[in-house]
Order: structure tokens, then C-alpha cells, then sequence
């Protein structure tokens, strides 16, 4: 099984939409593996917007998600990356497909309420910058043979 990371942004937290998203998550049939809430450090921030260091916004950006705690999870399941991207929607919540979280919780390109792993290889990067190996948990799902069927899962 596939897993990516998902920040719920300080935005998205002030507003109390953190049930919500998670539930569309669970709902789809994407297990949460790790969970918790934090507040950001700049350092943590340089290191994950590091391509955005030289924008003008990039100051902006920090004082943003710095501005209230963050939730952090990661879902694992089948294709998880691609398929979160896809619940998510485009960055900018106005250009979203209806339907999607950012279309429906947002209309900036900013305060888009949700940061998602983007490939494989950046959600690697973002679960160990964001975790510690103690705070994944490996378990079974009950009912995971509701949401895969059993080839889907060899």
C-alpha cells in the first residue's frame, strides 16, 4: 500500500474544518496511519518550502503556517498519492474541480486549506520530516476487504 502525507493548514484548523476533511478521507476507505497536531518551527518550514525560499511570498508563507497549529496525518491504501491529489483539487481552491476539498473549503490560492504529497518520492521525504518512526502505526483494518477486493490486496 501506497502512503502520503496530508498538512491540514492553520487556515483550515482556525476554522475548524479538520473533522471534515479527515472524514472524506476514512469515507474514500484511505487509512490513517500517523496523526497529530503541531506547530510549525522555521526550520521545518525552510526545509519543505525550500523551493519557494527565493518567491516574494516565501516570508509571507511562513508567518502563514506558523499563524496556528497544523494537523499532520498520513493515509495509506492503493494509488494513495495520486488519488489524494484528486480529492484535494487544484492549489488554487477558485480552479478546483467541484466536488474536491479545495473547491468546496476554499477560494484562494494561499489559504487552500491543505497541503498534499505530490510524488512518491516527495511523500518519502515528507514522512520522515514530519514523523517519527513511533508515531506510524502498522495495523489491520477491519474492513478493508469492504473497500479491496481480496486481488487488490495480494
Amino acid at each position: 500500500m501506497e502512503k502520503t502525507v496530508v498538512l491540514i493548514k492553520p487556515d483550515a484548523v482556525q476554522r475548524g474544518l479538520i473533522g471534515q476533511i479527515t472524514t472524506r478521507f476514512e469515507k474514500k476507505g484511505l487509512k490513517i496511519i500517523a496523526l497529530k497536531m503541531v506547530l510549525l518551527s522555521d526550520g521545518i518550514l525552510d526545509e519543505h518550502y525550500a523551493h519557494h525560499k527565493d518567491k516574494p511570498f516565501f516570508e509571507d508563507l511562513k508567518k502563514f503556517m506558523t499563524s496556528a497549529p497544523i494537523v499532520a496525518m498520513i493515509l495509506e491504501g492503493k494509488g494513495a498519492i495520486s488519488l489524494v491529489r484528486r480529492m484535494v483539487g487544484a492549489t488554487n481552491g477558485r480552479d478546483a474541480d467541484l466536488g474536491s476539498i479545495r473547491a468546496d473549503y476554499s477560494i484562494s490560492t494561499s489559504a487552500n486549506i491543505i497541503h498534499v504529497s505530490d510524488s512518491q518520492a516527495a511523500a518519502t521525504e515528507e514522512v520522515s520530516r514530519f514523523f517519527k518512526k513511533e508515531e506510524i502505526y502498522d495495523w489491520d483494518r477491519a474492513l478493508t476487504p469492504f473497500f479491496y477486493a481480496a486481488d487488490e490486496l495480494k
